[in-house]
């Protein structure tokens, strides 16, 4: 995350650096995220009732958030089926494009120039 304070004077930089020591007190402070789901869950199985009952089914089915790994490969918990490739780069058959998706930048200059995408087909 970046932040331009380039143009802050000092006495707003003061400021946000004040709120900022605040904020990070009152984040370190809370317990983490899963401890407190599980004991919401334990104290709605001690009263009888499920997550289910008390938020809906969306509350119990909501997916836990990624993990550092998942976020530093780029990959989301959605999984999605290969598809082979439609589109290939006359110019270098390495470049090829499934037809999902934006449009690489070389098939984009040749529908530019004034050619058509079904010129690019693989037979």
């Amino acid at each position: 995350m970046s932040i331009d304070l380039s143009g802050l004077s000092a006495k707003e930089l003061a400021t946000l650096i004040r709120d900022a020591q605040k904020r990070k007190t009152v984040v370190a402070k809370r317990q983490p995220i899963a401890k407190a789901r599980a004991q919401v869950a334990a104290a709605a199985k001690k009263a009888g009732y499920t997550i289910e009952e008390l938020f809906g089914t969306a509350a119990a089915t909501k997916a836990p958030r990624a993990t550092k790994a998942a976020k530093s490969t780029g990959k989301t918990g959605r999984k999605l089926p290969k598809v082979a490739p439609k589109y290939r780069n006359p110019a270098n058959a390495e470049e090829t494009w499934t037809g999902r998706g934006k449009q690489p930048r070389w098939l984009a200059e040749y529908t530019k120039a004034g050619r058509k995408v079904e010129e690019f087909l693989i037979k």
